[in-house]
């Protein structure tokens, strides 16, 4: 971002929100956001700590803000086996989606749940309300636009207010194709009504466009995760809180060109390594970046926010007693300690569990200079 950002904010049209990602990145863990010096009351040794950005789509913050997501969602799930339902965009919308993105994703998650509801109610199914969370990506390996939403789907129904379990069929829960052409339809009907409410500009759904849109079968991919809903949320949980690609992914970056390594789905998962010129790689990071306010994670029916709580318990009493009620809270030192074994009070020097903030810094207008190994 610091070496290369300034040319591709010349090169390419960014919006508002785009440009805050990038300028939040380049900030991030550097005395331009402040910070505090932290001291040990044992051997005296200070040194200075940077605060982090904080913003949802850079790579290194809001660790500790997924492992609560995880913990939190896990401990929710319904003592039932799940489901893993995707819902994916044909390409042939990606322009549409990168131009338009609160109304085309938001048409996905809409449309996807809207599909989903309407099987689980059809008594020749299920007949009942389901429980899904939802997980949008836009990404593929390679960081360009592929257009998905993860489902976390319960695998039977609630009826008559939680009442009554009616489970799915042992390894089934709807008919793939005929998820695949309800949700193709509700998304094109739902398509053409934005389009002549004015939420899309004239012209952007054009006839073509919706001949290819009907030409083929869209992809629907419904089957139970692989090792168990708590390893699938924990696996949607790496982007719930960031986007496209993380740190340990990024091999190198010399003379202008990034390294980093894609795993090949269609070819037995095997890892390569892209090298890719550092301003095109950074334009496929920011195509990523979502609009202020748009939610990626979404909660719906039985999962729901603002479910009734009472037709919500009357639905886990089926199952045996209440899971325990959950521990006081964590502290950040005791949270970081446990998940990665670092003592972030623990002292560099000597080894003891003593340091102490002893000042606070404030914000420097001074930038980061462009440096292609810094360590913030």
């Amino acid at each position: 971002m610091r070496a290369h950002g300034g040319e591709l904010v010349e090169r390419m049209r960014l919006s508002s929100v785009q440009r805050r990602a990038m300028t939040a990145i380049e900030d991030c863990r550097t005395p331009a956001l402040g910070g505090h010096v932290e001291a040990c009351d044992h051997c005296g040794v200070s040194r200075a700590v940077y605060h982090s950005c904080r913003n949802r789509h850079c790579p290194k913050c809001q660790a500790l803000a997924k492992e609560r997501w995880v913990e939190a969602r896990c401990a929710q799930l319904l003592p039932v086996p799940y489901f893993h339902v995707v819902f994916t965009l044909p390409h042939e919308l990606n322009d549409l989606a990168r131009g338009h993105q609160r109304v085309v994703l938001g048409l996905l998650f809409r449309c996807a749940w809207a599909t989903l509801r309407e099987f689980a109610g059809d008594p020749r199914h299920l007949g009942g309300e389901l429980g899904a969370t939802a997980v949008l990506h836009t990404w593929s390996q390679t960081l360009v636009h592929h257009v998905h939403l993860h489902c976390l789907v319960t695998a039977g129904a609630a009826a008559d207010g939680g009442a009554r379990w009616i489970p799915a069929r042992h390894g089934f829960l709807f008919p793939v194709r005929a998820l695949s052409r309800v949700f193709r339809g509700k998304f094109l009907a739902e398509l053409d009504d934005d389009s002549k409410a004015g939420r899309l500009p004239s012209g952007a759904v054009t006839g073509r466009l919706r001949r290819a849109l009907r030409r083929h079968d869209w992809v629907v991919y419904c089957k139970p995760p692989f090792a168990g809903p708590d390893h699938l949320v924990r696996y949607l949980g790496r982007y719930t809180h960031r986007i496209a690609i993380s740190n340990n992914r990024l091999v190198s970056f010399e003379q202008g060109v990034v390294g980093f390594t894609w795993r090949d789905r269609a070819h037995g998962d095997r890892q390569h390594v892209m090298h890719l010129p550092a301003v095109e790689f950074l334009r496929r990071y920011v195509t990523h970046v979502l609009p202020d306010g748009f939610q990626r994670i979404r909660h719906y029916g039985l999962h729901a926010n603002r479910k009734d709580a009472a037709a919500l318990e009357r639905c886990r009493a089926l199952f045996g007693p209440a899971p325990p009620a959950p521990s006081p809270p964590e502290t950040v030192p005791d949270m970081v300690l446990r998940l990665t074994g670092v003592d972030v009070l623990r002292c560099p020097a000597c080894g003891e569990r003593s340091l102490k903030v002893i000042q606070h810094l404030p914000p420097s207008r001074a930038r980061p200079a462009p440096r292609p190994h810094d360590t913030s």
